[in-house]
């Protein structure tokens, strides 16, 4: 999981060919913590294309804006011809059930 400021994330979001997910946190929030300890499992079992970031919503003021994140942790995935708009999860119960939804998106 790289993480990208929102300069990097816009680019990456305006670039198709290879699917994105954008992991959305805060630095002191306990479920965030928890949720990119299933995305660190999940990134082992998805394709080695898809580009897997992490931004800080406290330093993302345009990208909450423009995608409407309401509160984190938030999964924003987006598909690589980039023909739909990204979808955002807020639920991350499970390894799986984020798998789920990363694989709805990109497959």
């Amino acid at each position: 999981m790289k993480e990208m400021n929102q300069q990097e994330l816009l680019e990456a979001l305006e670039r198709k060919g290879e699917p994105l997910v954008v992991f959305f946190y805060t630095p002191l929030c306990g479920t965030c913590k928890a949720a990119r300890r299933m995305l660190e499992v999940a990134e082992h079992l998805l394709p080695e294309e898809l580009l897997i970031a992490a931004g800080n919503v406290n330093m993302l003021p345009m990208l909450v804006n423009t995608y409407r994140i309401s509160s984190v942790p938030a999964l924003l995935v987006a598909p690589a011809d980039r023909s739909k708009a990204p979808h955002i999860y807020y639920s991350m119960g499970s390894v799986e059930r984020v798998l789920d939804y990363i694989r709805s998106v990109t497959s």
